[in-house]
């Protein structure tokens, strides 16, 4: 099952945690850029590489301590057919570091249209006879508010091709509350409904360490409910995002693991990528060295928490 792929990359580095790859111009150092917009001008081409090539540093630096990379399809879309290229190339880029790779695409619709996202992001595309792997993630995360419709056509590109996806359950924005802890008439929030959802989708696809491939994605900005959660889910995994610069701390997180500190894989996007940009006189050419730096120090406060990882 895909999630013990993950599982095993966490236990093996002793590192509960995924970077993000949600890169915008400003981000990126200027050398970078600067050699992108002399090739191709500052335009979507030139953006575009200077993308990957940002990328392609920060993998370098963290495919060793760090098991897992999430990049955000929309900072690549926005460069239209180029930025979307470059996602591909970022991912491809990624795996063949040995890095577990989820796309973050909160894709949402039902049918025969939510298949072609799943074919898509986590399958193979038919041309003809001749099969193609079109972007070739691990796993995708998907807007289950559509209900069963718009998940078991994911659950079963899953199936047929050894992915996962994670599922919007308690997400980490300020007006999350709005819909996710309204009560319903059966006394349970939303948010808590969808969580038992997640757990009865995964029923086919239990992995060998007691979690199945539908996760969850539950934001570090609501500590007690991502403790409520783990409680009440416990063949779920968790995504965690809102570590650092949403304002989630370590003891935030704390409670997303269970015994053997596993159960959870915790998000940190702006606070590795412009590590950078903290560091006072870094030489911008080791910004990836400056990512490293971040998440090894992130990675030893989560553990200080946690404990030792264990299969």
């Amino acid at each position: 099952m895909s999630f013990d792929r993950l599982i095993k990359k966490i236990a093996e580095t002793q590192n509960p945690t995924v970077a993000g790859l949600d890169p915008k111009l400003d981000f990126i150092p200027d050398h970078i850029k600067e050699n992108a917009y002399m090739v191709y001008g500052k335009t979507l081409e030139g953006a575009a590489e200077a993308l990957f090539e940002f990328n392609k540093g920060l993998i370098d630096a963290l495919c060793d301590i760090v098991p897992a990379v999430k990049p955000q399809a929309a900072y690549y879309e926005m460069y239209g057919w180029h930025g979307v290229h470059a996602l591909r190339k970022t991912i491809e880029y990624a795996k063949s570091k040995g890095m577990f790779v989820i796309t973050d695409g909160k894709r949402n619709d039902i049918g025969t249209t939510m298949t072609a996202y799943a074919k898509a992001h986590l399958g193979i595309t038919d041309i003809e006879g001749e099969s193609v792997e079109a972007f070739g993630s691990d796993a995708l995360t998907v807007n289950a508010y559509l209900g069963t419709d718009g998940v078991k056509p994911v659950i079963d590109v899953c199936k047929e091709y050894d992915k996962g996806l994670f599922v919007l359950v308690k997400t980490s924005n300020p007006s999350s509350g709005e819909l996710q802890d309204r009560i319903l008439d059966d006394g349970l929030t939303v948010y808590r409904t969808m969580g038992n959802m997640c757990e009865t989708w995964g029923n086919d696809l239990m992995g060998e360490y007691g979690y199945s491939g539908v996760g969850a994605v539950v934001g570090a900005t609501y500590p007690k409910q991502l403790g409520e959660l783990r409680k009440a889910l416990s063949h779920t995994f968790f995504l965690v995002p809102g570590y650092g610069a949403q304002g989630g701390g370590a003891a935030d997180v704390a409670p997303a693991f269970d015994e053997n500190g596993l159960g959870a894989v915790i998000n940190s996007s702006r606070g590795i990528m412009c590590a950078w940009k903290k560091e006072q006189n870094i030489d911008t050419k080791d910004y990836a060295l400056a990512a490293r730096n971040e998440a090894v120090r992130m990675r030893d406060e989560i553990i200080s928490y946690i404990g030792k990882i264990k299969l």
